[in-house]
């Protein structure tokens, strides 16, 4: 694990545009809404992280806190988006440190609970994360397991 450096974006704010292509890339959604988001965040107006794991200077798992992940539980925020790590980096509980790197901040800020919105069925109940309710995903034909953390 010591390959890997966990940090926030607020900790490297060079990276912005590099995560935001990061993102972009492995969810298809644009990257000028991830800077949006990332930009809120630099600048205060939001304590809604943007968390990132290092393997070296190559951005290898990230994830985002936002108000809604594009679902209709409006009511249910801030949501953990984006989690993803790259597939040569999986099994090295990256994802697990995001997690709990982004929990422990909202906490310290007096954000909890936190929700998020996934079609895995087992992953984030190892992170202490409990399935809450199905929602509807925006424009989905399938409603989608949504889940808290306390």
């Amino acid at each position: 694990m010591s390959e890997y450096k966990f940090i926030t974006l607020r900790e490297n704010e060079q990276l912005k545009d590099a995560a935001a292509s990061w993102f972009n890339s492995k969810w298809g959604v644009p990257k000028e809404a991830y800077l949006e988001c990332m930009d809120s965040y630099l600048s205060g107006e939001t304590e809604y992280g943007w968390y990132l794991c290092l393997c070296g200077d190559e951005i290898v798992g990230g994830l985002g806190v936002i108000e809604n992940d594009f679902h209709d539980r409006k009511d249910l925020t801030p949501n953990v988006c984006a989690v993803y790590t790259d597939e040569e980096h999986r099994g090295n509980r990256i994802a697990g440190n995001l997690l709990d790197m982004a929990v422990e901040d909202l906490r310290k800020n007096g954000v909890s609970p936190v929700y998020l919105v996934t079609d895995h069925t087992s992953f984030y109940e190892r992170y202490g994360w409990e399935f809450y309710c199905m929602a509807q995903g925006d424009g989905e034909e399938e409603m989608t397991r949504l889940y808290i953390h306390r």
